[in-house]
């Protein structure tokens, strides 16, 4: 599956919309290591996004670890 950002989405936005849960940006960050230092996304920008499986869960993204 794929995911095509719109401006200003995040990897914690971005799992939110597709996952339902912010905590599987992790899961989008491995997916995509190409992109691992952006921040915020311009539009148009394609990201792979894998099928959760049971046993695969998000956690904090590194940012967001010490909150």
């Amino acid at each position: 599956m794929a995911y095509t950002t719109v401006s200003g989405d995040t990897f914690d936005k971005i799992a939110k919309k597709v996952y339902g849960d912010e905590y599987c940006a992790d899961i989008l960050m491995q997916a995509n290591p190409e992109q691992i230092m952006t921040f915020c996304f311009d539009s148009g920008v394609v990201l792979k996004t894998p099928e959760l499986t049971e046993e695969q869960s998000g956690s904090l993204p590194p940012w967001k670890e010490n909150e």
